[in-house]
């Protein structure tokens, strides 16, 4: 389909006449693109808004300052619509810090509604025959000049989504959803920061495999996880493409002593080989007279009582979403199901108090879970 022109912002001068368009605005679609898959540390490097009558795509990396943006952002007078904007959030919030507030988000109203395939391509395809092209959907973003094919997809991306929002919000008050919808939107508002730095002493422990390995080749997968995440922050990129989990399992488990070893190994390729295969060796060398690295603090285990609520609450969520056609996150998160089991209300009084339930489904579901509670 033929789309109309774009306004694409790249400087500071271009920014402003374009902020105060947006800022006139009661609703504004968002998408952002960012290079998880080429940096050590992702950035968004794409703001796509679409407002009625115009689309823009403003770069980041020549407009330097975007609080007007987080202004918006965060203005709870101003409706925000998303598909899927849960990796987007966190984005905002981790690079800007910003809260972002007046969610609606097209992916969490498909799913209320039942659909089967609510990625945003299959729901274009279904509720428009609108088929979108994928080709650029693992592009560096953050590399430049962007090609006009990659401005056109960028694009795309927020389009629709004002006319697909109004038409999911017409079939959500038809099935009487939009109450929970509008509490689902706001949970997804609040974002909640992993600690994404690198902790030599124990992110090797999460390496699938790690702890299949003898005590020794412990040692050795730790010193070459120290140097793999020295190497990718160093030339900024991810750590999958200085070296795979995979050959780093396998490098620790083999030992190789020589350079002819090393290329027999899963993931070394001739490159590599040549660019890091000295100084591996080396690791290795030292790992296999280190000392063994000691075992992860493991979680406190909840309470016996604690872990059969939560069991039996599963498996209620876990009906009732069948009953409905929807997923069993839908009906209620998981974080809420383990506050419920590990608090035990007695009664609808003390449920309420539970931040994790939410008032839509404390109305819609307190006596069920209740008497799933007065059960175990």
């Amino acid at each position: 389909m033929k789309l109309p022109p774009h306004k694409l912002i790249t400087t500071q001068s271009d920014w402003q006449p374009c902020l105060e368009k947006l800022q006139a605005e009661s609703r504004l679609a968002i998408d952002l693109e960012a290079n998880s898959m080429y940096a050590y540390r992702e950035e968004v490097c794409l703001v796509q808004i679409t407002i009625p009558g115009q689309d823009y795509i403003i770069d980041p990396l020549g407009v330097r300052d975007l609080s007007g943006l987080g202004d918006i952002i965060q203005d709870p007078q101003i409706e925000k619509v998303f598909h899927a904007a849960e990796y987007d959030l966190t984005l905002l919030k981790r690079q800007f810090n910003w809260q972002l507030q007046n969610l609606f988000d097209t992916m969490w109203a498909a799913r209320i509604l039942g659909y089967p395939r609510y990625g945003l391509a299959s729901m274009l395809e279904e509720v428009y025959g609108i088929k979108l092209d994928k080709r650029y959907q693992k592009s560096n973003w953050c590399k430049r000049p962007l090609s006009p094919e990659q401005l056109v997809y960028a694009q795309l991306d927020t389009y629709h989504l004002l006319k697909l929002r109004d038409h999911l919000e017409k079939e959500l008050a038809a099935a009487g959803r939009l109450e929970e919808a509008a509490e689902i939107f706001a949970d997804q508002t609040h974002v909640k920061l992993s600690d994404n730095e690198f902790d030599p002493d124990n992110d090797f422990w999460s390496i699938s495999g790690a702890y299949d390995l003898s005590r020794q080749q412990q040692a050795v997968l730790k010193a070459l996880a120290i140097y793999r995440d020295q190497e990718a922050r160093q030339r900024n990129r991810p750590l999958f493409k200085i070296f795979h989990d995979k050959t780093l399992i396998e490098l620790a488990q083999t030992t190789p002593a020589n350079l002819s070893a090393l290329r027999d190994v899963y993931g070394m390729t001739s490159g590599q080989t040549r660019r890091y295969g000295r100084q591996v060796l080396n690791i290795i060398a030292d790992g296999l007279n280190a000392p063994h690295p000691p075992f992860p603090k493991r979680n406190q285990r909840p309470p016996e009582d604690a872990m059969n609520r939560y069991d039996k609450l599963h498996t209620w969520r876990k009906n009732t979403a069948s009953r409905r056609g929807v997923e069993s996150d839908v009906i209620i998160s998981k974080d809420a199901l383990w506050a419920i089991a590990l608090k035990n209300p007695q009664n609808e009084a003390q449920l309420a108090q539970i931040d994790e339930v939410g008032p839509w489904r404390h109305k819609t579901y307190a006596k069920s879970i209740l008497a799933v509670l007065s059960n175990t």
